[in-house]
């Protein structure tokens, strides 16, 4: 009987790694990684049509967040320089979100079933994110730059400015717009051909 509870065990396990989704092979490519993740840009066209947030926004900011690893966090913490120990946050998933910021997006969107290691779900929650920090802090769409201030330090902390006691963030945000550039002259190339490829409507 023990034995089959472990197989058992061990084919549960198998079958949920095979079930994680992997990062694209080429990520510094925003055709290329639609071209890997067909599905993946309907559900960026999808919240950017929503929200407003432009494609090679999100595309840039999930980048920094999380290179495009499904189940990413943050490195753990060491213990007398050399021990594994507890993470610094509960930032979690392809856009690095909190906890406490997942609830308030799931509270407000309505989207209760949301998963941070979905995909779809974590542009949604970039694009919402986006148009709250444009409500709530003045940030353009579009400006990758003080989009991605506005993710980090949070609406607050932003008004405030305290990034600008951060220099290592600065350099960090300029990073993301350099990609959200090259990803928007990437989809020039290419979101004509996945717009007649696939059928976007309805959602």
């Amino acid at each position: 009987m023990k034995f089959f509870i472990k197989l058992s065990t061990l084919i549960l396990i198998f079958y949920l790694s095979g079930c994680a989704t992997s990062p694209p092979e080429v990520i510094n490519n925003a055709c290329a990684i639609f071209n890997e993740k067909s599905h993946w840009y309907k559900a960026a066209y999808k919240s950017y049509k929503k929200w407003g947030v432009p494609i090679n926004v999100q595309l840039a900011i999930m980048h920094q967040e999380s290179k495009f690893i499904s189940d990413a966090k943050p490195p753990r913490q060491k213990l007398l320089w050399f021990i594994p120990w507890t993470r610094p946050s509960s930032a979690y998933g392809y856009a690095q979100v909190k906890d406490d910021t997942w609830d308030w997006y799931k509270d407000k969107t309505g989207n209760s079933f949301a998963d941070r290691d979905d995909f779809e779900d974590a542009v949604d929650f970039i694009g919402w994110y986006g148009t709250m920090s444009k409500k709530l802090a003045g940030v353009p769409l579009w400006n990758a730059r003080e989009q991605y201030l506005a993710y980090h330090e949070g609406h607050g902390g932003y008004r405030r400015k305290t990034y600008l006691k951060k220099k290592w963030l600065v350099k960090v945000a300029d990073k993301v717009a350099r990609n959200s550039w090259v990803y928007k002259k990437q989809l020039k190339k290419c979101e004509d051909e996945f717009d007649r490829g696939w059928s976007l409507w309805p959602f």
